[in-house]
């Protein structure tokens, strides 16, 4: 029973194998479309008794890591659960904290990912988000527009169940002024009222530091996804790391339901 665990929660362990190069994992196919939970920046800081924010800074430099990586391998979008709609919960301070990481982000590397033709984007509630974050963010995805490279799709303020909420009530009044008809509703068209609506759902998913479990992200998207979990937290993953993953996820048979 232990065995067959360390299995599916997606051997966090490295491989016995050689060291993965891009090379050896570009032989098989690519998931097009990779989201992840990064999580664990708190317990990487208090192992190293250091405050929590100094976590959250560390994983900044790994999502610059982690998108080159992704854009060298033609990884089309990755989609990045950067603040959930829970997190407001958090202690004031981490939280301000927080919400000047996308625009310290932003800020360094935006030159770089302009370089690199990645186009950034965000998914979620903007209401909410301080004007400084907003700024940042809006003006990186204005910059990055004319980019056809890698989708780096920021998950900021972000909650499946509001989404879906969100999309039930848009098509409730479409209904109601005769936009739409009940009997059209499809999977495709409710689809399309998701924040997801302009790209495909993922691939591959990927969550750090051993927690297994999708804490409200992208809930409907991710119903035939390829889940990969790992006791790596996420200050600590590293490019190999996602060569692994990726390499799991090329070893799986994905039938969709069928045979």
């Amino acid at each position: 029973m232990f065995n067959f665990f360390k299995k599916w929660k997606g051997d966090p362990q490295p491989f016995d194998i050689e060291e993965l190069s891009n090379e050896e994992i570009k032989k098989g196919e690519i998931p097009k479309h990779i989201a992840i939970i990064m999580d664990g920046n708190g317990r990487w800081a208090k192992k190293r008794a250091l405050p929590r924010i100094a976590g959250h800074h560390e994983g900044m430099k790994v999502v610059r890591k982690i998108t080159k990586q992704a854009n060298l391998l033609g990884v089309e979008v990755l989609t990045l659960y950067a603040f959930s709609t829970e997190n407001w919960k958090r202690p004031k301070t981490e939280v301000d904290y927080l919400m000047k990481l996308p625009e310290e982000f932003l800020t360094t590397y935006l030159p770089e990912l302009i370089k690199e033709n990645v186009q950034v984007r965000i998914m979620g509630d903007k209401q909410r988000l301080p004007k400084h974050t907003l700024n940042a963010v809006e003006k990186a995805i204005n910059d990055t527009k004319k980019n056809t490279g890698l989708i780096l799709n920021f998950a900021l303020n972000y909650g499946s169940r509001a989404e879906i909420l969100t999309a039930v009530q848009h098509i409730a009044t479409d209904i109601k002024t005769g936009q739409l008809n009940d009997s059209d509703l499809t999977e495709d068209v409710f689809s399309s009222y998701l924040m997801t609506n302009s790209i495909q759902d993922p691939d591959l998913l990927i969550r750090t530091s051993g927690e297994i479990r999708l804490s409200n992200f992208m809930l409907w998207q991710l119903a035939y996804t390829e889940f990969w979990f790992t006791d790596i937290l996420w200050p600590d993953f590293n490019e190999q790391s996602l060569l692994q993953a990726i390499y799991t996820y090329q070893q799986r048979g994905r039938r969709f339901g069928g045979i």
